[in-house]
């Protein structure tokens, strides 16, 4: 019986009840896209989404991994969600539709796994366990992702999946291998899931032969589905990673002048947004009582936590959209929160006073779960309202008011490519890598794209104000979402 299997097996019998879980991500999914669909429209809240669904379309329909059909290009940060996106577009299955199922999957997946990893850490009665469950399907950050037509949750799974294999009491060493290995097919920063694979390995073998032969097993598991990946990547574009890994740490540099303290504690805070910062007391009475009782496998799980909100604050210190980033990381924090919360209060024989507490802080955190999912609802509505108003809109309008040959450049590419379907510059440099090293230098951008001889110039206009600054803007979408959230207005402009 596979892991998976036993995994499902063993749940099933234990709380006949835990359809619950996939019940309360139906829940959680379908009140989100509910809220779009009353605030404007069903889509989805970024434009990256369209990346993956026009990648997705051409390898269904033409067997192209391209962005512009019969280009190959490594602009998908994730091949392995692109790959799940695929079976939509055989059936028929409008884009946001079969990503909202696949979406239902990860997250009840998440309350699954979640479930099963608190009871490892702190058991408790089968209700309490389940109640964890739901509550990774309420938590309103993973709502979002679910519904983002992005492959966030999708790596939350396989980061659980690791962590569950690690806190079993026997450990799968090749398997470990394979999911940190598989993992960079969804993120290539799921290679930081070694870490703590390999501090369990290294501190769970009592002897140097035990620690040798688990350190083998880790590696040939780990080359075995992580050394396809970058010569997949290779092959497309010269480089062993995707064209995203550079592109986006160079649009964003400026930021790693902050501090990195300031860096790392912004990062944090995100997780703080919502329930979470209810279950910051849990989670240091956690870290606390793994240090103090060593226990390697829980202490993997909080050291790569950490060091997952540093590996970003270093590189990558954005915390727009959410937090989108670390979101496949919020889980690991919001289970040891909750199972340093449940170990305190239901010590053996708590005092009145414990009691009193446990319950207020109980009521207190599902007011402030069902609140935040309440405001979370909104937000996600006004997010895809902003993408379809404004990216989407300006694809549309290219797609039947310009010619089919014309040469379009852009920074926000997703929509624009599925449903502009024109030739492109990439301002952003997913899959124009050419670009990356001056793509916030103005001047040299305006030498560039007259050299490429372009023709429309798509872009909110104070993105770029050298670029427009003498051209003639011929559509603008008058959305009315952007301006009052402190956005623009999407324009194209006549660029020759």
């Amino acid at each position: 019986m596979t892991p998976i299997s036993k995994f499902f097996t063993h749940n099933f019998r234990r709380n006949r009840r835990i359809w619950l879980i996939p019940l309360a991500a139906a829940f959680s999914l379908g009140g989100y896209v509910l809220a779009s669909q009353l605030y404007f429209k069903i889509g989805f809240p970024l434009d990256d989404a369209w990346i993956h669904q026009t990648y997705a379309r051409n390898l269904a329909l033409r067997g192209d991994w391209a962005f512009l059909p019969g280009q190959p290009s490594a602009g998908s940060t994730s091949p392995l969600w692109t790959v799940l996106l695929v079976p939509g577009f055989w059936l028929g299955a409008q884009p946001p539709i079969w990503a909202f199922f696949v979406g239902w999957l990860a997250l009840s997946a998440v309350g699954w796994l979640g479930m099963r990893i608190h009871q490892r850490l702190a058991p408790a009665p089968a209700a309490a366990a389940l109640a964890v469950g739901i509550f990774l399907c309420l938590e309103w950050h993973l709502v979002w992702a679910a519904t983002s037509g992005m492959e966030t949750l999708l790596f939350a799974v396989i980061i659980l999946l690791v962590f569950d294999q690690l806190l079993q009491p026997e450990q799968n060493w090749l398997l470990l291998g394979i999911l940190a290995g598989a993992s960079v097919w969804v993120r290539p920063d799921g290679l930081t899931l070694l870490g703590p694979v390999g501090l369990c390995a290294l501190m769970l073998n009592p002897t140097w032969k035990g620690r040798l032969r688990a350190a083998l097993l880790v590696a040939a598991g780990a080359l075995a589905c992580a050394l396809p990946y970058l010569f997949f990547n290779l092959s497309l574009s010269g480089e062993w990673v995707p064209n995203t890994f550079f592109a986006k740490q160079a649009e964003y540099a400026v930021l790693t002048q902050a501090p990195l303290l300031n860096r790392f504690l912004r990062q944090f805070s995100l997780v703080l947004i919502g329930a979470g910062v209810l279950l910051l007391p849990g989670f240091v009475l956690f870290v606390s009582r793994s240090v103090r009782e060593r226990r390697w496998s829980a202490l993997a799980l909080e050291i790569w936590f950490l060091g997952f909100l540093l590996v970003y604050a270093v590189r990558l210190p954005v915390v727009y959209q959410h937090g989108r980033y670390i979101i496949p990381a919020l889980p690991v924090y919001l289970i040891l929160g909750l199972a340093g919360m449940t170990g305190w209060v239901g010590s053996q024989r708590p005092a009145m006073w414990r009691r009193v507490i446990g319950r207020t802080w109980a009521i207190s955190l599902a007011i402030l779960l069902a609140s935040f999912w309440l405001i979370g609802a909104r937000a996600y509505a006004r997010d895809v309202a902003v993408i379809e108003s404004e990216m989407v809109a300006a694809a549309q309008w290219i797609a039947g008011n310009t010619p089919r040959d014309a040469l379009v450049a852009a920074h926000d590419i997703g929509a624009l490519g599925y449903f502009g379907e024109r030739k492109l510059v990439d301002l952003a440099g997913l899959v124009s890598p050419e670009v990356i090293p001056f793509m916030r230098d103005e001047s040299w951008l305006t030498s560039y794209l007259d050299q490429r001889g372009v023709s429309y110039l798509m872009t909110f206009p104070g993105w770029y104000p050298d670029l427009v600054r003498s051209k003639t803007p011929v559509f603008q979408t008058h959305g009315e979402f952007s301006p009052p959230l402190g956005g623009e207005n999407m324009q194209v402009y006549s660029w020759r």
